[in-house]
């Protein structure tokens, strides 16, 4: 029988937005049709949120890209300015950028094999990557380890995450520059609305297993609340969303909440989806941006819907902003220290 180390020896390699000039073929393509089109407009739509020198740029995160090698792409928007929030599922934080930042890998591996075997190995599957489960649970402890550490109260999961950065900052980290990490040196707010699907559902389960008393939770109406906030302190806002669901409809809902809160503010000015979710079903992963300005939720005037699996576009999109160089001459924003985190 193969042993766990036949297949975990190829590493996934994690792309380089400034490694690559992607400016012309996103040119070309404005000249192209079908999804090259599209891209080439949500490229030029992106550089027109990092012109705006009021808008606040949300990126969200569903699905499984950071494991399948854009994780380094995400920490680079942080990094270089280009993302001033996120809201992800706490897969893409925990289970895939936090647990390659306590030194663990995602493999190169494939969908044509014996899933009943790599049960037996303990190896976990994303349709063609592997991940080493005795590793993942190391993370789940990792988190458990974090909560120990803190005051028994409810937290944001902005909150949590921040503690998460934290921990990697002050040398809890075997590699540099997790988005986790990036984003706690740069004051930029990460929100997992379902933070319990994840590694740190187990780690915090385990948590309140050992102190049944008193304990850390989870506060997901805080998150709601945190994000909203931030709609409400700018004068406008744009959407970049790589897949959909719960990260997607969280970050457009917060115009809603505003209203209801009894702040008038605009509809998100900019927004693109990334998606291979279909529309017949009436979802498309949280419905098209056409569809969410009748929620008053996303304007219409520069909206971009690109049809595309996510690994395959996202690499020249963001190679074509880093090499723009908008993000030079944008202020960052901080959010996090408005909400309260040092």
């Amino acid at each position: 029988m193969p042993a766990k180390k036949d297949f975990l020896k190829e590493e996934i390699e994690h792309i380089d937005i400034a490694s690559f000039d992607a400016t012309p073929i996103i040119k070309a393509m404005e000249k192209m049709s079908f999804t090259s089109r599209d891209l080439a407009r949500a490229a030029k739509i992106f550089d027109l949120m990092l012109s705006d020198k009021g808008c606040a740029i949300i990126l969200t995160l569903a699905g499984s890209t950071s494991a399948g090698g854009c994780m380094k792409i995400y920490s680079d928007l942080v990094k270089y300015n280009m993302v001033d929030a996120v809201v992800a599922t706490g897969a893409s934080i925990v289970d895939m950028d936090f647990f390659e930042a306590l030194g663990f890998k995602h493999y190169i591996g494939t969908p044509n094999v014996d899933d009943r075997l790599l049960r037996k190995l303990y190896i976990d599957r994303i349709y063609d990557t592997f991940i080493d489960e005795e590793q993942l649970q190391v993370c789940d402890r990792t988190i458990a380890k974090i909560a120990d550490s803190l005051p028994p109260k409810p937290y944001s999961s902005r909150e949590f995450i921040w503690e998460m950065g934290k921990y990697l900052k002050n040398g809890g980290a075997k590699k540099k520059e997790s988005l986790v990490q990036i984003a706690y040196e740069n004051n930029v707010p990460i929100f997992c609305p379902a933070f319990s699907d994840s590694s740190a559902g187990f780690g915090l389960v385990l948590h309140q297993h050992n102190h049944p008393e008193s304990h850390v939770s989870i506060d997901s109406v805080k998150d709601f609340y945190e994000l909203t906030k931030i709609k409400m302190a700018s004068p406008s806002s744009g959407l970049l969303m790589i897949g959909g669901g719960v990260p997607k409809n969280f970050a457009q809902d917060t115009v809603v909440c505003a209203e209801i809160l009894g702040k008038e503010v605009p509809m998100h000015k900019y927004a693109i989806q990334i998606t291979v979710a279909d529309v017949r079903d009436g979802a498309c992963s949280s419905s098209t941006l056409k569809e969410a300005s009748s929620w008053g939720k996303v304007d219409t005037s520069f909206e971009q819907m690109v049809f595309a699996e996510a690994t395959s576009v996202l690499p020249l999109l963001a190679s074509y902003a880093y090499h723009s160089g908008k993000w030079k001459s944008r202020q960052r924003r901080n959010f996090a220290k408005m909400l309260g985190s040092k």
